[in-house]
């Protein structure tokens, strides 16, 4: 009978740490990695200053359709990136910090930092530095 007790005890203790809450817990959305071929399925892109289309890098990135990207703010001040034709928007990015993993829902193309509009880069572009934005996306609301 002590023995059961024992085993039920246990049961119970396991099923509460399994719930998560504790510092040790597993975060929702995993870091992306990049796959050991030439396209990657995620990617980190940095903000490495306020350079035009030298802002990013790399750039242009290479990442699958439907896979993930993230940016890393490595500048001393804040960044919104958005992709020119509004398919992702990484809301501010405070300095040192990195935006959530958001999944590219398009085949690539162009992005700009919407506090800087002269920092542009591009996911999936052929060659060539990216065109500057144009368009109601470039506007500075910040």
């Amino acid at each position: 009978m002590r023995t059961m007790m024992r085993s039920v005890a246990f049961a119970l203790f396991g099923a509460a740490c399994a719930c998560g809450g504790g510092s040790n817990s597993t975060p929702a959305t995993p870091t992306p990695t990049p796959s050991a071929s030439g396209s990657q399925s995620g990617a980190t892109i940095s903000i490495v200053r306020t350079a035009g289309p030298q802002s990013f890098t790399p750039s242009p990135a290479t990442v699958a359709e439907g896979g993930v990207v993230t940016w890393k703010n490595n500048d001393g001040v804040t960044h919104h990136i958005v992709m020119n034709d509004g398919s992702l928007d990484t809301g501010d990015i405070a300095p040192g910090a990195s935006s959530r993993a958001l999944a590219l829902a398009t085949n690539g193309g162009n992005y700009h930092c919407t506090i800087h509009p002269t920092m542009v880069g591009s996911i999936n572009a052929s060659t060539g530095a990216p065109p500057p934005c144009q368009g109601v996306y470039c506007s500075s609301s910040k």
